[in-house]
């Protein structure tokens, strides 16, 4: 038995139309504005519809910007993925390879790093605390992921793997952001002078934190309180 093909094109109306409102959002987003100060009326006038087609979708704003949320870190997490599964299953890869690919990916979609980014530090506090939960997720995975590293599994201690994640994930948030302003410089010429500094400082960033993480050693009955912070006192792990 079949079903019922107008229903079928309605149910896909409606999802085209829930899809347009979160795009619309999005878009207002990459523009500059704050998801606070973004409308009902803004967003629904934008899809064309009128606004009170806007409460068949979400119940609020807020609603809406929680589910935008679930969109973006999906698409962050799997961007971040790809970079840990390039050095995990490809330990020869080489860092400048893996940041290029990382590169090209916030620029063909830098949409839901700035919603993420900008909106962590925004006024609305159900998207500050939601953007917090995402972060606690992601760092979760990579930590996860940093536990199958062949260079990381001499480090035990899950307060190191979590700080290790923690850290990389700000650095590829604040990689991203860095590209994405760069993109908007004008002057091709300089734009390119720009963006080649800019990549051989986070190629030097990952480089550091690469060789950082092969020197890591703590004693067992060490703490966080009572490793040395001295960089020439490192201790050599035993064989």
């Amino acid at each position: 038995m079949t079903g019922n093909p107008f229903m079928s094109l309605r149910e896909d109306r409606k999802q085209q139309s829930h899809q347009a409102l979160l795009d619309a959002t999005l878009a207002f987003s990459s523009q500059g504005r704050a998801f606070s100060t973004i409308s009902l009326r803004e967003v629904a006038n934008a899809v064309g519809v009128v606004p009170t087609a806007f409460y068949r979708h979400f119940q609020d704003m807020n609603q809406l910007g929680l589910e935008l949320l679930d969109q973006v870190a999906i698409h962050i997490k799997g961007v971040l993925n790809q970079l840990g599964q390039a050095y995990l299953y490809q330990p020869n890869t080489r860092t400048h390879t893996g940041l290029e690919l990382f590169f090209q990916a916030v620029e063909y979609h830098p949409e839901p790093w700035i919603f993420f980014v900008a909106e962590r530090w925004g006024g609305s506090d159900v998207l500050r605390a939601g953007i917090e939960r995402e972060i606690h997720f992601l760092a979760e995975d990579v930590m996860h992921e940093l536990a199958k590293m062949q260079s990381t599994r001499h480090i035990q201690a899950p307060q190191d793997l979590q700080a290790l994640a923690q850290m990389l994930i700000e650095l590829s948030l604040n990689w991203a952001m860095g590209w994405i302003h760069l993109q908007h410089q004008a002057d091709p010429e300089l734009r390119r002078t720009q963006s080649n500094a800019f990549k051989t400082q986070s190629i030097l960033q990952m480089q550091l934190l690469l060789h950082g993480i092969l020197h890591w050693y703590r004693r067992p009955t060490e703490t966080v309180e009572t490793v040395s912070p001295v960089l020439n006192e490192a201790v050599t792990p035993p064989a």
